[in-house]
């Protein structure tokens, strides 16, 4: 038998479950206004944010977690490399969030919907965790040793004085957004999409953590904890379940059977319904057999009622009833002897 290709394929975008467009551009602007205002609002607690830095620092040496330094060590090996590190921390945060949620919105509403709650919950979460426990970078902090790596090779995203930087908290550092969010990214994408080589998109986090600790801008226990967070919002909120359609055929040609006979077939289907016809056949010439079988029988019944009448004269017997005229000749015979 040959069997014809099928399997899933992409299916088209579910219209009747994506939000309006207007909406969602205000919900989305609405939420990063909240996030720019959220981080401006923990800024100005330096001598907390540095007391934290020293707490971190010793807990990180405590559970033998790897020396930031090692990974910035081999940053600074090149001034190009170290270079296209701080462009990836200072360019590609916010577009490639930005990219994944349109993309989404466009190609898998239900799971943007789902996406957008992620992101949303988890930027929340940071919000509130930068205003209860502010910390400064490592970058910062001088029993880390470490170079601020945007300063001196450029470029930099943050301001010479963290506590009047009006553009971005610096002391926001626990848990890392930029991280969280990249993590958030890559998952999506692992769920939302079917192609083989989707584990690749784990490279964007992977990158980001690399970049995000090299450059001195985050600690481990940073994306440890943010990593957390996520994992509890998407243990609160379940991804959409996937739909699985069959493969069309291109636009018109006819779509091939799912299951196409192999030559001769048909002629062995034909030989085998000839074999039941005279399997029928067979079966009908036994059941005239049997009927003359039966006429037979009767014609025996006719010989024994004879009989009788001849032992006892005088009884009156019952008379054999006339048969219809499809009755077995033999049948027949007998009755009209009486």
């Amino acid at each position: 038998m040959i069997h014809a290709r099928s399997g899933p394929v992409d299916p088209e975008p579910d219209t009747s479950v994506r939000p309006p467009l207007v909406r969602e551009l205000f919900l989305v602007a609405g939420l990063f206004l909240v996030y720019k205002l959220g981080r401006l609002a923990a800024n100005g607690h330096v001598e907390e944010a540095f007391r934290n830095a020293g707490h971190v620092w010793d807990l990180e040496r405590v559970l033998h977690l790897p020396d930031e330094g090692a990974v910035q060590g081999l940053l600074l090996h090149g001034h190009t490399l170290v270079q296209a590190a701080n462009t990836y921390y200072a360019t590609v945060h916010f577009p490639a969030t930005l990219v994944f949620l349109v993309w989404l919105y466009l190609r898998r509403p239900r799971h943007y919907v789902w996406s957008r709650r992620v992101l949303a919950v988890l930027t929340g979460a940071a919000l509130a965790l930068h205003l209860l426990f502010p910390l400064a970078p490592p970058r910062m902090l001088p029993a880390a040793d470490l170079v601020d790596t945007g300063r001196v090779y450029g470029p930099s995203v943050y301001g010479d004085t963290p506590a009047d930087d009006s553009l971005a908290n610096q002391f926001a550092a626990m848990p890392s957004l930029h991280f969280g969010w990249a993590l958030a990214v890559a998952v999506g994408l692992v769920v939302a999409t079917r192609s083989r080589w989707r584990l690749l998109w784990l490279l964007h986090p992977l990158v980001t953590l690399l970049v995000i600790v090299g450059t001195a801008n985050h600690y481990w226990l940073d994306a440890i904890v943010v990593t957390a967070l996520l994992s509890v919002a998407y243990a609160a909120l379940r991804p959409p379940a996937r739909t699985h359609r069959p493969r069309q055929a291109p636009a018109g040609q006819a779509a091939p059977p799912a299951t196409i006979p192999a030559p001769g077939a048909y002629a062995s289907g034909t030989g085998t319904q000839a074999a039941g016809t005279g399997a029928f056949e067979a079966r009908t010439g036994m059941r005239a057999s049997g009927t003359g079988t039966y006429g037979a029988g009767t014609g025996a019944y006719g010989a024994g009622e004879r009989t009788t009448r001849a032992r006892l004269p005088g009884i009156r017997t019952r008379r054999t009833p006339e048969l219809p005229a499809r009755a077995p000749r033999a049948y027949a015979r007998s009755g009209a002897r009486r």
